[in-house]
């Protein structure tokens, strides 16, 4: 999700990377650089913070050089600072390179190059990879850049420079959008269209492991074993807002079809030789043995995600769970101690409430694990461990892709926590995940479906109020799906446990009212059926959410949205997709501004 700039031709680099990546300001960083090759040398210009700054040294160390490549950073590995920041060059100095993306085997490679005598200076997982390169170049670049991508795991969009070579440059990409841009004397590359727009409208969308050779005069394009491929030109006729999310509407639908990505990013790094390895997580089992009662506290969204723990773990790990809203934890004076633990989730780092809930936890003695989304956050910086989601900048104030990434990391801490309480057995552990690496297919399913929601949708926006209800899992999962339509929409909803129905809410379903019902758990299946023909037989229209093989579901409800036959224990990671579709559609419908709906902000740094 960081932004790439790469430039070739005749013209001084340096203005044309900085501008390419205001153009990428969008997606969000914390710190930037850029890598110039100048006097048959590569020169490094970077910094911490806003893109201002690099500007501002750019200015005043003026590399003339008209061979480049730019990056702005948003940390995965390692704490945003000068050291961790990008462009990365190898210890001899010949590698300069840029990397989108997750190397997930960089710890093994890392070790390797440690014993031929490489050293490490940052935290990253780039640095490695630089490295990597050198060890492989032999003077041919090209040659050494494919031998690298063939032994690295996981994403990358990368942009190399070599000082070697005074008229060429690479460029990669597996999992992580690049494209080339074809000028004329001059040539280009970014992760975005956006950032090269302003010069050329004529690009190449490189697919994966394909390699492309940038001259000033020329671009060509290989596969990773070094065969050259045909490429069509693609003219790109967007405007550049539309160019800058991706051809989507709203940032707000490209980052729900960016879910099955970010959940990948977020479990795969995590698993290594079928099991789930936190490494940056330090309890033991002894430790957990030590803790009696859990506390899972956060706002909003990622409340709701918690409740969704809370489920998770005393279901698979038997450790007591309360969870609570973080505007009201310190204040009333909870009953903590050194024998708990207590899970902190912010999607920011920086929710004040939140901050303030960790502050008082530890002041209790109690131990501290947060789930963020921004690596250095002041939560990420003040917890004793940190599970970092890796959804990348979120741009729409209603959240989505970070909720389920929120959720991914969740279920990766139960099943842990249960293996190491002899909670589970081995089979059951290793069909869970497996369950959860299958979840992004799952996704993928729901978004090629998503006119079904999407003509529901136009059929309902009108509404005055709407309810969602659901048990077990469900509840929680129409909790976060009414929150994404008030947020959005300003339709008023309200979510509610199935059986409370009848406890007072059922005197407010009368004809014509539309009821939200996620129906995922089988075992409480025939109890939800139930509360659906309790509101149905007031008027109400049934939208239910539900697996394919659940036949019971088509014979209760007006509308169906099916999602794929996952197992009802991981299904709160997919189910939500489609409730956030039908808010922003809903929203879409009404004319409402999906990306910044009224009265919210992205970080909410105020009590």
């Amino acid at each position: 999700m960081c932004g790439i700039v790469g430039y070739i031709g005749s013209k001084i680099a340096a203005p044309i990377l900085i501008n390419g990546l205001k153009k990428l300001e969008y997606r969000g960083y914390d710190s930037a650089g850029v890598a110039i090759f100048e006097d048959n040398d590569i020169k490094v210009v970077k910094s911490k913070g806003r893109l201002s700054i690099l500007e501002e040294k750019v200015n005043e160390e003026k590399p003339q050089g008209t061979i480049g490549i730019g990056h702005t950073r948003w940390a995965t590995h390692g704490e945003p600072n000068y050291l961790n920041s990008h462009p990365h060059v190898s210890n001899s100095g010949k590698i300069a390179v840029v990397h989108n993306g997750i190397f997930e085997n960089y710890m093994e490679l890392k070790e390797f190059l440690q014993t031929k005598g490489y050293q490490f200076f940052s935290e990253t997982d780039t640095e490695v990879f630089a490295n990597l390169i050198d060890y492989h170049y032999k003077g041919d670049i090209v040659e050494a850049v494919i031998k690298s991508i063939n032994e690295v795991e996981g994403s990358y969009a990368l942009g190399v420079i070599c000082r070697d070579c005074d008229s060429k440059f690479v460029a990669a990409r597996k999992d992580s959008p690049l494209v080339v841009g074809l000028g004329e004397g001059e040539n280009y590359i970014a992760s975005d269209i956006p950032a090269i727009l302003e010069y050329t409208r004529n690009v190449y969308i490189l697919e994966d492991k394909e390699v492309a050779v940038l001259t000033s005069d020329s671009v060509k394009v290989y596969d990773n074993h070094g065969t050259e491929r045909k490429k069509e030109v693609f003219k790109v006729n967007w405007d550049v807002s539309s160019a800058e999310k991706a051809g989507y509407e709203h940032f707000m639908i490209k980052e729900i079809f960016e879910e099955p990505k970010v959940i990948k990013d977020t479990i795969n790094p995590r698993i290594k030789d079928g099991k789930i390895s936190l490494d940056s997580i330090n309890l033991t089992s002894e430790d957990l043995e030590k803790i009696e009662k859990i506390y899972i506290v956060a706002c909003g969204t990622a409340y709701h995600a918690g409740v969704v723990g809370k489920y998770l773990i005393e279901k698979l790990a038997r450790i007591p769970v309360e969870v609570d809203v973080a505007s009201e934890f310190r204040y009333r004076d909870p009953i903590i101690s050194d024998k708990n633990l207590v899970i902190i989730i912010s999607q920011s780092g920086e929710t004040l409430d939140t901050l303030f809930a960790l502050r008082e936890a530890k002041k209790k003695g109690a131990r501290v694990l947060s789930i963020v989304n921004v690596v250095g956050s002041s939560i990420a910086r003040e917890s004793n461990d940190v599970l970092y989601t890796w959804a990348g900048p979120e741009i729409a104030v209603a959240s989505t892709k970070a909720y389920n990434t929120q959720l991914s990391a969740l279920y990766l801490i139960a099943l842990d926590f249960a293996m190491k309480k002899g909670r589970i057995d081995e089979e059951f552990y290793k069909r869970i995940i497996e369950e959860l690496r299958n979840i992004p297919k799952a996704i993928e399913s729901i978004l090629e479906n998503k006119e079904i929601i999407q003509k529901f949708a136009s059929e309902h926006y009108n509404a005055k109020s709407i309810f969602f209800i659901g048990r077990g899992f469900d509840y929680a999962l129409s909790m976060e799906g009414s929150l994404k339509l008030k947020e959005i929409s300003y339709i008023h909803s309200e979510a509610y446990a199935g059986g409370e129905l009848k406890h007072g809410t059922i005197a407010l379903i009368e004809e014509g009212t539309l009821v939200i019902c996620p129906m995922t758990q089988d075992d409480l299946m025939e109890k939800m059926i139930s509360n659906i023909r309790e509101v149905k037989a007031r008027g109400a229209t049934v939208l239910a959410i539900a697996k394919e093989s659940n036949k019971q579901a088509e014979k209760a409800a007006d509308v169906v949205f099916t999602i794929p036959d996952v197992d009802s224990l991981v299904a709160p990671i997919a189910a939500v997709t489609p409730l956030q579709l039908f808010a922003y559609y809903m929203a879409v419908q009404k004319g409402c501004d999906v990306d910044k709906p009224r009265n919210l902000a992205k970080s909410v740094t105020v009590e």
